[in-house]
């Protein structure tokens, strides 16, 4: 196996907070790696059941950000909490209300997708695993590939399993990191599916991707990071992809 997986403690008792609390706030989030500063006071709100796209050019600070608010990385000043949980303080806890979709998969290609998600439903303690297990895999089109080893499994169909894996728990807030890569179209299209029907159950997520159309069709909010600092943080109906390159390269012209 050469996954490298954050284990999620069993009896991590998470209190259910009222749904008016934030998905997401953040205020004055630094993170600094070696005196060289990668986001410099970041502050922003998503709502409950929230839907919002983060766009920026590379290295601009979209991974830091997410894996800030997914517990794995500590900020260096200010403070991130979700669903009112601080992301440092309460960092355990947390990993059972979040799911999160990286740059790797994070599965085990000596598993069978099945076999896969079975291994994380038991970490979350989830009760009907087998046939929460089973329904997931229809509904990203993997019913047929269950019983294959990842590592047999093509570039798109290991990330629809990680897609899978990240829903699997029915997290409050969905983090997804460039999760189109290898996508086809119509997986593309069930992963919009997926993100509507969880806004309408009160799930928030917060997505990165390279698509800055995309990003903004997805997302009822956007966010725009430059430089490590946050240049835009409103409606998406308002911006065009041209008005989102037009921050970036304000950003670099200002370095």
């Amino acid at each position: 196996m050469n996954a490298h997986l954050v284990a999620f403690p069993r009896e991590a008792s998470v209190e259910q907070h009222p749904s008016l609390l934030p998905a997401i706030e953040v205020t004055g989030l630094g993170k600094t790696y070696e005196l060289r500063p990668v986001l410099r006071n970041i502050s922003f709100t998503l709502k409950a059941g929230g839907t919002a796209a983060l766009l920026g050019a590379n290295g601009a600070g979209k991974t830091t950000l997410l894996r800030i608010l997914a517990t794995l990385v500590k900020p260096s000043a200010g403070q991130g909490t979700v669903m009112g949980y601080d992301v440092v303080r309460d960092a355990a806890a947390l990993r059972r209300l979040i799911g999160y979709v990286g740059h790797q998969p994070h599965v085990y290609d000596d598993l069978t997708a099945r076999e896969n998600l079975l291994f994380f439903a038991r970490m979350y303690g989830l009760a009907g695993a087998a046939k929460r297990t089973d329904a997931l895999l229809e509904r990203v089109g993997l019913r047929a590939k269950s019983r294959e080893r990842v590592r047999t499994l093509s570039r798109g169909q290991t990330q629809r399993l990680a897609i899978a894996r990240g829903i699997l728990h029915e997290p409050r807030l969905l983090l997804l990191d460039e999760p189109d890569t290898g996508l086809d179209e119509e997986a593309s299209t069930l992963l919009d599916e997926l993100i509507t029907e969880r806004a309408a159950t009160g799930g928030a997520t917060l997505l990165t991707t390279h698509n800055i159309a995309h990003g903004l069709s997805r997302g009822e909010d956007t966010l725009v990071l430059a430089g490590g600092r946050l240049t835009y943080n409103g409606p998406s109906r308002v911006l065009s992809p041209g008005d989102v390159r037009e921050l970036f390269v304000a950003r670099r012209r200002e370095r």
